[in-house]
C-alpha cells in the first residue's frame, strides 16, 4: 500500500484517476490505495476549491461542469511534474542540465578545450557555457554562485573567497619566447641570468601581478621594456625582435611560427599554480568535469616544458 500523505500533487493524481476510471473503487485500485482514502482525498480537493468535482452515481461517479472546469489545469500540473522529474533525472545521470564555466584565458589554450571536448564525448546532453576573464573575476562569480566551475591561477599569498574549495591540478611551468634569430634560440635550456638584460615584454607595470611573480620572489628582477596585455602583441613584438617574453607551458602550441620557445633551466623555472575551484557542494556536472580536468591535466603534463617527473597537482 503506498503512502496515504495527502498534499497537492497527490490531490490531483487521484482526480484524474478517478475522473478516467469512473468510479473511486476502480482509481483506488490503480493507485494502490484503499477506496476510503481516494474518497477521502477526492473531498479534500472539493473543500479546497469549494466545488462538487464529481457526482455521485449509483455506479461510480462522473464530472461535474467544476470538474470538468479543473480537468484540464490538473492535466498540466501533472504533465509539469512529470517534466520536472524527467529534467531532475537528467541532471542525475548527467543527460541533461548546464555547467557553468569560467577560465582564465591561456588555460582555454588547451587544457580547457580538452577537458571540454573529451567531457562533451561522454556526456553531450549536458550544456557547457564559458566564460573568460581573469582569475579573481571568476572566484568573484564563482563565490556569488554565477558559475559552477572555473579554473583558475589564484595568488598564494592571497586566501580564497569564502564559499569556494580549491582542487590543484598541476603547476605549470614557464618558457621563454624568442625572436628565430636570437642568440639563444638554439638553446635546450637558459638560465634567467643569461637574460637579465634582455628587454622583457610583461603585462603589467607590477611584475607581482605577472607570470614573472615566482621568479621575482626568489630575486630574478628583469629589466622589462614593452608592456602588452594581450597575447598576440606580445609574441608580435617578440617576433619583430622588439623583445622576449615568458609563456606558459600550456599555451606553447598556440604560439606562432616565427617565435622560438626555449626551456628554461630546473633551478630558475617559473611555475603558476592551476587549480580548478568550486562551491563547496558542486553540481553533478561540476563535479564529472572536475574529473575530466584532472585527467587532462595529468595527460598535458608531458606536454612541452614539463619536466619529466615534475610536479604536479
Amino acid at each position: 500500500m503506498q503512502n496515504e500523505h495527502v498534499n497537492g500533487h497527490v490531490l490531483y493524481e487521484v482526480f484524474l484517476a478517478v475522473a478516467r476510471e469512473g468510479s473511486f473503487t476502480a482509481a483506488a485500485r490503480v493507485l494502490g490505495y484503499t477506496q476510503s482514502a481516494v474518497s477521502r482525498q477526492v473531498q479534500s480537493l472539493e473543500d479546497e476549491t469549494g466545488a462538487a468535482l464529481f457526482e455521485r452515481l449509483p455506479r461510480g461517479v462522473r464530472l461535474t461542469e467544476a470538474g470538468r472546469v479543473l480537468l484540464p489545469h490538473a492535466e498540466a500540473v501533472r504533465d509539469r511534474l512529470v517534466a520536472a522529474r524527467a529534467e531532475l533525472e537528467a541532471l542525475r545521470t548527467l543527460e541533461g542540465g548546464l555547467l557553468r564555466l569560467g577560465s582564465f584565458s591561456s588555460a582555454n589554450a588547451a587544457l580547457v578545450p580538452r577537458a571540454q571536448a573529451a567531457f562533451r564525448t561522454r556526456h553531450p546532453g549536458v550544456a557547457v557555457t564559458r566564460t573568460e576573464g581573469p582569475s579573481v573575476k571568476h572566484l568573484a562569480l564563482l563565490a556569488a554562485g554565477e558559475q559552477d566551475l572555473a579554473v583558475v591561477s589564484p595568488a598564494l599569498a592571497t586566501p580564497p573567497p569564502e564559499g569556494v574549495t580549491l582542487h590543484h591540478l598541476l603547476d605549470e611551468p614557464m618558457l621563454v619566447a624568442l625572436e628565430r634569430g636570437h642568440p639563444h634560440a638554439g638553446r635546450r635550456a637558459v638560465r634567467l641570468a643569461e637574460l637579465a638584460d634582455e628587454e622583457w615584454i610583461v603585462g603589467a607595470e607590477r611584475l607581482e601581478d605577472t607570470l614573472f611573480r615566482p621568479a621575482v620572489a626568489a630575486g630574478f628582477r628583469p629589466r622589462t621594456g614593452l608592456m602588452a596585455h594581450d597575447w598576440i602583441a606580445k609574441l608580435g613584438a617578440v617576433a619583430a625582435g622588439l623583445g622576449i617574453t615568458l609563456v606558459p607551458a600550456l599555451a606553447a602550441a598556440a604560439v606562432r611560427r616565427d617565435v622560438t620557445l626555449v626551456t628554461i633551466h630546473p633551478d630558475d623555472v617559473p611555475y603558476r599554480r592551476i587549480c580548478a575551484v568550486t562551491p563547496p557542494v558542486p553540481t553533478v556536472a561540476a563535479t564529472a568535469f572536475l574529473g575530466q580536468l584532472r585527467e587532462t591535466a595529468e595527460a598535458l603534463r608531458g606536454s612541452r616544458g614539463f619536466p619529466r617527473g615534475g610536479r604536479a597537482g
